[in-house]
């Protein structure tokens, strides 16, 4: 080994863990990088993310606070973010060759509308700079990477303790893993029966602080949709504590049950002779109203508006807008696609992400308890970091050589 040429080992072929190289690689040509990934496909969750168009970051133009989209390291990535942000990511991809497009929601994917895009980018710059890929490599032990002079962590989240197991060896402080971003099951079948109706929601757990916002998506099995997956997200925790058996609450309409109640009684002294399934007031679709209507007044709603009584009328608008359902477990496909969890933030230096304990460690990506809601924000998050470590890791070599330290650059063992 010598000075000129550094080791790096990156520990894990996917997002965060290409981004790093890659960035480092460009700052430090004559770096000698090593990615390790434990399976034979590279990538594997760019190419699969939102749905094959991987929804890479977001325009962050209606985030307000990041608490909004990161409930989990919202002050880091905001830290963060003065070195590298949204924006940044936008320019970094579009100057590698990958157009990119924004849509009306915020998020930002390929304007090719594929992911592979993406994978072929990465692929593209890591054959370039003569980055070196193991697949099948599974690193089991840092003592296994002792002739590294700097190692990066980016296995990406683990929804089980178990596979965390090796950084615990290694004294790592490790935040419990739980899933993230994951549908609900309702036992319930005339919701179940309105399979694939989409609806702007607002839902939420009753007697607590998590409510989201956004299209409702009810499946076969339950519900899903951004409004789901936000919650999910902001719940994360809760939810895995309950074994994910809780009541949701689901405001269809977005108003509140004194406006709705106003809204009710309006229709009923200005159109009394209508029929209340014909009638519908609102932007619902015609199977979602007559499901509502029929849950709050049964037979009555075949009659007339004029019919209904002030009961009635206060027992429709607390189902449109506090319609509450029992959660029966997550969704029955392994569909979470993120986790909550991992590396603790406090055994990060949080300028560089350098592990506090030991010499020369770093990690990037959802390895960190860093976790964000659906629309681009966890790709964002490992954009971010990755490169936060690319810079930390070229900084601290290019001092080294500036001080002609030509000892070992790391000692892994304690």
């Amino acid at each position: 080994m010598t000075q000129a040429h550094p080791k790096i080992a990156v520990v894990g072929g996917g997002a965060a863990g290409f981004f790093l190289s890659i960035c480092l690689k460009e700052r430090l040509p004559e770096a000698d990088i090593t990615i390790f990934e434990r399976s034979r496909h590279l990538l594997a969750k760019v190419a699969v993310s939102g749905g094959g168009r991987c929804n890479c970051t977001n325009s962050f133009e209606n985030v307000r606070d990041l608490s909004q989209v990161y409930p989990r390291g919202h002050r880091l990535m905001k830290r963060l973010f003065n070195l590298f942000d949204y924006r940044d990511a936008y320019e970094w991809f579009e100057r590698h060759g990958v157009e990119l497009t924004t849509q009306s929601d915020g998020c930002v994917f390929p304007a090719s509308q594929n992911s592979q895009t993406i994978i072929d980018c990465f692929l593209r710059e890591s054959r370039r700079f003569g980055i070196k890929i193991q697949t099948e490599s599974a690193v089991k032990s840092l003592d296994e990477l002792r002739d590294f002079d700097y190692i990066a962590v980016t296995t990406g989240g683990s929804p089980r303790r178990e596979g965390l197991e090796w950084l615990l060896d290694a004294g790592i402080e490790i935040v419990e893993p739980v899933p993230s971003l994951f549908t609900l099951n309702i036992a319930d079948e005339g919701l179940r029966s309105l399979m694939g109706t989409v609806v702007e929601a607002s839902v939420m757990i009753p007697a607590t602080s998590f409510r989201a916002d956004g299209a409702l998506l009810v499946t076969h099995w339950g519900v899903s949709g951004p409004a789901i997956l936000r919650l999910s997200s902001y719940a994360a925790r809760l939810l895995h504590e309950n074994d994910y058996r809780m009541p949701l609450s689901v405001n269809w309409v977005n108003r509140r049950p004194d406006e709705m109640l106003g809204e009710l009684q309006n229709i009923v002294e200005n159109r009394a002779q209508k029929q209340i399934l014909n009638e519908k007031p609102f932007a619902l679709t015609s199977r979602l109203w007559e499901y509502l209507a029929a849950k709050s007044l049964g037979q009555r709603a075949q009659n007339r508006w004029g019919s209904l009584n002030r009961k009635e009328l206060n027992r429709l608008a607390n189902t449109l807008c506090n319609d509450t359902f029992q959660t029966d477990g997550r969704a029955p496909f392994k569909d979470e696609f993120v986790t909550c969890g991992g590396v603790s933030l406090s055994s990060v230096n949080p300028t560089t992400l350098a592990c506090k304990t030991r010499p020369n460690l770093f990690f990037a990506g959802e390895i960190l308890d860093i976790d964000g809601v659906t629309g681009g924000f966890n790709f964002q998050a490992a954009w971010t970091t990755a490169f936060t470590v690319a810079e930390a890791i070229a900084k601290d070599i290019k001092i080294r050589e500036t001080s002609m330290d030509i000892s070992p650059i790391v000692q892994l063992r304690k």
